[in-house]
């Protein structure tokens, strides 16, 4: 009898946050970057989709790019912002798929804040479903913030496919959870060196 009652306290609790967590939540259909796979974001910070998490760490890091310098490694999926004696913050990331990866140095151009997204027609003749345009929020592919790499189509950005970080899915963006890349923006300035290593 106890054990009854017990269950089925437990069975009511997880059913209350269960109707909670739907009702804080949407569908999805992600415009683009991720093939228009069907997602399911948590409104808010938290963690979850939204990207309430963070992978940034503090590791030895030995380079002779200077300090301030932002590295991304395709192969390793990390992105590195170079600091003094030897360290780097280091944060995972999602990089081009096969056909879209590249390397090479760029700068940092510009940096914005909810950026809205505007699909290059390549990619929206690959993918003609695309809107034309997807305004600046929390349904928006770049996510909470966006450093703009010289006058390439390239970006380091955020992401509302959380799951996706640590892979190679993307058309060539560098992708990071929304903490992590509002944690990197705040941090660079506009003209900083990235250097993209295949």
């Amino acid at each position: 009898m106890r054990l009854n009652v017990l269950f089925s306290g437990l069975l009511a609790i997880f059913m209350a946050f269960a109707m909670t967590d739907q009702s804080n939540a949407e569908s999805f259909q992600t415009a683009g970057i991720g093939e228009g796979v069907d997602v399911t974001i948590a409104r808010g910070g938290g963690g979850g989709f939204w990207g309430g998490n963070t992978t940034r760490r503090t590791v030895r890091y030995e380079t002779n790019y200077a300090p301030g310098t932002i590295v991304v490694s395709t192969e390793e999926r990390k992105l590195y912002l170079v600091q003094d004696n030897g360290r780097a913050i280091s944060y995972s990331v999602g990089v081009g798929r096969p056909g879209f990866q590249w390397g090479g140095n760029m700068r940092i151009s510009r940096k914005a804040e909810w950026p809205g997204w505007t699909p290059p027609p390549a990619m929206r003749r690959r993918q003609p479903y695309l809107p034309a345009f997807v305004p600046g929020g929390i349904n928006n592919p770049l996510g909470a913030r966006a450093l703009y790499l010289g006058s390439s189509m390239y970006r380091i950005h955020g992401t509302i496919e959380a799951q996706t970080i640590g892979t190679a899915v993307s058309s060539g963006c560098i992708r990071m959870m929304n903490k992590d890349v509002e944690d990197l923006y705040e941090r660079v300035p506009v003209g900083t060196r990235v250097v993209v290593q295949r």
